[in-house]
């Protein structure tokens, strides 16, 4: 592995091509509005705000740039949540879970047209999600899921012959799969920056390099920050797996790295092994693997949450940050799917925290006794697409609309889902151990073993709801 980054690839070509800086807060301020956290469900939120109030006064606030936290790190797939029916079904009964469902498919399209009509170069290729098996145990995973949407009356994933999973993803490894033609990819880092300029254009104050210290409750709230204070009326926490600070919402997640590397340009082999597309793909793993290609040729192949780090309570550090630590295994990873790309240069890697929630989908609710402290937290590696929802149902509850939004089914109080440290450190490591022998024996055609079998049940939801057979 040679010349590895610090930052993700995309983050460093965004900056690359549009470096304009919001100065950090100085002194004292008013709004009507705080968010905090310049990701996609931030700046989402900023745009439903001014959308439904064009008046509002909404400041945004940064602890580094706009875009450099999980919004600026993903594997960029813009997907829906119809994978994920099953636990939706289970959380909010099957009326609100199809509105749902249809509403994140929506979203993928919303999201298309709004950076065609801002000029957001975002890289789109609409050419949808392999859900893929890369060896027998995997095959069928989607099952249920599309038994239980055709009682519903729809499909929106479609099987794929043998031959046809092999020669669209590229690879003899992929064995069978289900298609979703709505998803797409995109580059991360671009779309967060383009919302951000479109905030901005629509009178968003955005302050970077602004963290934030601590919340006094109350109305107003007061946020301060290391060089200046802002007294909202209404505060909107969009910080993804840093909101582990507070306990509250600490006890209802878990804070895992995502690990990411990616391919020099190789668009000769790409050409030659028939990915030519922007085909997204995810495998059926428990620790899943996700990939897809670039326009420039290169494949980007990350490995999901519990294969890498874990924080301790809810500090959230070095063990999410730079470059991944566990880039070899994500090559490995790489190389078993692709071996006819074994010998490519793997040039960059990343990581990044993922804020798991025990079904895998996020949860919107107030913190404190003021009520009028909104978060969203819980998204599970999968927030570019519902992150566009998240923005709205976060306006809404700040407004206090009662509407299909603030009201929706996600809205909810979080229950202590995850033991307390130094418990849930500890039971993460041995279950990581677990998945990662229950992963290695299917690959190999064995049984899991019983340790993973029994320490399988603990495992918070993934692309499907979590299952290791016997």
């Amino acid at each position: 592995m040679t010349d590895v980054q610090v930052r993700s690839l995309w983050l460093e070509e965004a900056l690359a091509e549009d470096a304009s800086d919001c100065p950090p807060l100085q002194g004292e301020t008013r709004c009507d509005v705080c968010i905090v956290g310049g990701g996609y469900a931030g700046l989402w939120s900023a745009l439903a705000l001014k959308e439904a109030e064009p008046a509002l006064d909404v400041v945004l606030i940064e602890r580094d740039v706009c875009g450099s936290g999980a919004s600026g790190r993903n594997g960029g797939f813009l997907a829906s949540w119809w994978s994920k029916f099953l636990s939706l079904e289970k959380i909010c009964g099957s009326t609100e879970a199809l509105r749902l469902a249809r509403a994140s498919g929506d979203a993928v399209d919303s999201i298309v047209a709004f950076c065609e009509q801002h000029d957001i170069d975002a890289q789109v290729r609409r050419d949808g999600w392999l859900w893929a098996a890369t060896n027998a145990a995997q095959d069928g995973a989607w099952s249920e899921t599309m038994a239980a949407l055709e009682t519903h009356g729809e499909a929106p994933l479609v099987g794929w012959t043998p031959r046809d999973v092999a020669e669209r993803s590229g690879s003899d490894r992929h064995l069978a799969g289900v298609y979703e033609a709505g998803a797409a990819t995109l580059h991360p880092g671009r779309l967060a920056r383009g919302l951000r300029r479109v905030a901005i254009e629509r009178g968003v104050r955005v302050f970077e390099r602004t963290a934030l210290e601590t919340l006094d409750h109350g109305v107003p709230a007061t946020i301060r920050t290391a060089r200046g204070n802002i007294r909202a009326d209404r505060v909107i926490l969009a910080m993804n797996a840093w909101a582990a600070r507070w306990a509250a919402i600490r006890q209802a997640i878990v804070v895992v790295s995502g690990d990411i590397v990616a391919t020099a340009p190789i668009g000769e082999h790409l050409d030659r092994i028939g990915w030519r597309d922007g085909l997204g793909i995810s495998d059926g793993r428990t620790l899943v693997h996700y990939y897809r290609t670039t326009p420039d040729g290169r494949v980007v192949f990350g490995k999901g949450g519990m294969s890498g780090d874990f924080c301790f309570g809810g500090r959230i550090g070095n063990a999410v940050e730079g470059a991944s630590n566990i880039a070899g295994q994500v090559a490995d990873g790489f190389r078993y799917t692709y071996p006819l790309l074994a010998d490519v240069d793997i040039t960059h890697s990343w990581r990044g925290p993922i804020d798991r929630s025990d079904s895998g989908l996020p949860f919107f609710a107030s913190l404190g006794p003021t009520g009028n402290v909104h978060y969203a937290v819980g998204f599970s590696g999968n927030g570019v697409g519902p992150c566009h929802l998240a923005g709205r149902i976060l306006a809404s509850l700040a407004l206090e609309k009662r509407d299909e939004w603030s009201q929706c089914g996600l809205v909810r109080n979080p229950g202590r889902d995850f033991p307390r440290e130094p418990v849930r450190f500890i039971g993460s490591h041995l279950l990581r151990r677990a998945l990662i022998a229950a992963d290695d024996a299917a690959d190999a055609g064995r049984p899991p073993p019983l340790a993973a079998r029994l320490l399988g049940r603990f495992a918070p939801a993934g692309v499907s709801p979590f299952k290791i057979e016997s």
